[in-house]
Order: structure tokens, then sequence, then C-alpha cells
């Protein structure tokens, strides 16, 4: 399944422009068509376990 960048806002719960801003410091797995950005949702579910097991060797 694919995301744009406003369903990926929503299915993180951040605001779109959080998105840009993770796109643009790659901070989150995408890809590009064009000028238009993507996101598969796997590499997003993973990219969240990712984060989670991260959050849990810093605490």
């Amino acid at each position: 399944m694919t995301f744009t960048v406003q369903e990926t806002a929503e299915y993180l719960g951040v605001c779109e422009d959080t998105i840009y801003t993770m796109v643009k410091n790659r901070e989150i797995p995408h890809y590009r068509v064009r000028s238009r950005i993507f996101f598969l949702k796997e590499k997003i579910d993973q990219w969240i376990r990712e984060q989670a097991t991260n959050q849990v060797a810093i605490s």
C-alpha cells in the first residue's frame, strides 16, 4: 500500500508540515515520482518499530 504525504500524516498523527520536514531531513523512508512524495506502508511500519526500539534502548 502506498501513502501520500497527507495519508502518512494522518497515519502517524502529525501535521503535513512535519512530514515534509522529516522528508527534507531524510528522517523517514520515502520515494519520489517527479515532484510527488510517496511512502510505502510496510516501510513506515518498519520505521515505527525501529523508532520504538531506539526509544527503549535510550531509556
